[in-house]
């Protein structure tokens, strides 16, 4: 269904499944749209370049009510109907909660809901707040996990030794949260759909002239929202997962402990001191089913360098990845997303339009570990091929298990940089997480392609909505306390219902 304003924007209304309806905004004139990485319903995985916004691959799309009068537009389903008042396009969620009993979910801001153009190029979505509500979600977050009162921002940040109470933003993008009433025994969920860097209010701002209220507020794009019924909140994380992709099925001694510590790759004689570490593990009984190798393998004097060994500190990768294997412990190789001014193969990477570019052509530098880097631009083909051969020629060839994907934040400020986006070129900063999401991918398929009849593991600290096809993720570098610990175990309980598979923070 299309409706379309006078002022040039039009909204599409889909219902997609008996439990999940869409709504689409397109701004006046708006149609250089990104394509969605997010979306893949009942899958692994979704197309490399990403699936169309008219795409319906996957939904049941099944049969629906609609009445129509010159003021209002009613669409129903067995689970859920949607009022819009045609006077501002104001929605009204009615929800089914049990038998024959309908619930009133969630309303639009009866003042200025959307944004049309009026204010700026911004994308807003006002709703009335409830105060008998609750808010769970976003992901990795810090603090309760109740969010009632709270305003949280989705801007990946590398945000070292954090606190795990306070710190905002973090490390990850998952612009989904479920709304629970726990006196109705309703909850429902909201997904935006979105790359962009974004806002949430859930009761900090306050206003004379609205209500109560709680916000969206994104920097790029359009508004793109999926509602998901419940009434519960499983049900609700059970439909969400489905819509993006359920979480990718490890293998087994993943599970297992995993040791990691940077000391071990900084030191001079670090293969050394990492067969210390296994002697330990023996001497002791621990047992170690993986090892995180730092990126020190990478080093040369302060520095990191991509895909690059320091034979000084490792004379022999091989052989140090066939004790570590026969003892039972996989080797889990540190990877950064970008390539230093001075690194052996920037020329090659330059010359094979390999980096994220200013509008002129030339790398789009930024500031990484107190020197100058460009990111790898993982919306081009090109890039893919090129990072696939290398992790397969120096890491899985030299008996590295896995990679961990590092530092893939894209903490990108400018608004000149420029990615291919598979033949759309726009903006970079419009799509930071799905660089992190990509390159999560790549490493993925190079571990497919390199051993098709093993499970892939892959662990990212960055990332957007389904992320969990592809990897584990971990809550980033946190400061080391009792109440980092506290808070860590919140922040892994809210990465669930995200469809996350979490591991601890790194001390």
């Amino acid at each position: 269904m299309v409706l379309r304003t006078s002022s040039g924007a039009v909204a599409h209304l889909f219902v997609l499944e008996e439990d999940i309806f869409r709504v689409l905004i397109l701004p006046p004139g708006r149609r250089n749209l990104l394509r969605t990485w997010a979306i893949a319903p009942g899958a692994d995985d979704g197309p490399i370049v990403g699936r169309g916004h008219s795409d319906l691959t996957g939904f049941s799309t099944p049969k629906f009510l609609r009445r129509e009068t010159a003021d209002r537009l009613v669409v129903a389903t067995k689970r859920i109907r949607l009022t819009v008042e045609r006077a501002g396009f104001l929605c009204t969620w009615t929800m089914r909660a049990g038998g024959n009993r309908w619930l009133d979910a969630a309303r639009d801001r009866p003042t200025q809901a959307y944004n049309f153009g009026w204010w700026d190029d911004r994308v807003y979505h006002y709703l009335a707040r409830d105060p008998a509500e609750k808010y769970f979600g976003l992901g990795e977050h810090s603090g309760d996990l109740d969010l009632t009162g709270r305003r949280l921002v989705l801007s990946a940040s590398d945000a070292l030794g954090y606190n795990a109470k306070s710190s905002d933003p973090l490390y990850k993008h998952l612009p989904f949260y479920v709304t629970c009433r726990p006196s109705a025994n309703l909850a429902f969920g909201i997904f935006y759909d979105t790359l962009a860097n974004c806002a949430f209010d859930f009761g900090c701002e306050l206003s004379a002239y609205h209500g109560l209220f709680r916000s969206f507020i994104a920097d790029h794009g359009i508004l793109d929202y999926y509602v998901i019924s419940g009434p519960s909140v499983g049900e609700v994380v059970r439909r969400f997962t489905w819509l993006t992709g359920r979480p990718a099925f490890l293998p087994k001694w993943s599970l297992g402990y995993s040791a990691s510590g940077m000391s071990y790759t900084e030191a001079p004689d670090a293969q050394e001191q990492m067969h210390k570490f296994l002697a330990r593990c023996e001497r002791h009984g621990v047992p170690c089913d993986s090892f995180h190798l730092s990126s020190g393998y990478t080093s040369l004097g302060g520095k990191r360098y991509l895909f690059h060994w320091n034979h000084r500190k490792f004379p022999d990768p091989q052989q140090l990845s066939s004790a570590f294997l026969q003892k039972g412990v996989r080797l889990c190789a540190n990877l950064k997303p970008w390539l230093l001014r001075d690194h052996p193969r920037i020329k090659q990477a330059r010359r094979l339009g390999l980096l994220i570019r200013e509008m002129d052509g030339t790398p789009a530098w930024v500031q990484v570990w107190g020197v100058e880097g460009a990111y790898l631009d993982f919306t081009s083909r090109r890039t893919i091929r090129w990072w696939k051969e290398q992790v397969k020629t120096e890491l899985l060839k030299r008996g590295i298990a896995a990679t961990w994907n590092d530092n893939n934040e894209y903490e990108i400020k400018s608004e000149r940089a420029r990615i291919e986006g598979f033949g759309n070129r726009r903006a970079a900063i419009e799509a930071r997480p799905l660089q992190a999401l990509l390159m999560t991918r790549a490493s993925r398929d190079a571990q497919r392609e390199a051993a098709p009849f093993q499970r892939p593991f892959v662990v990212t600290r960055s990332g957007g909505a389904g992320l969990q096809r592809y990897a584990q993720t971990w809550s980033g570098d946190n400061y080391t306390s009792w109440e980092t610990l506290k808070y860590n175990l919140r922040m892994g309980l809210s990465l669930a219902p995200s469809a996350e598979s979490p591991t601890p923070g790194t001390t």
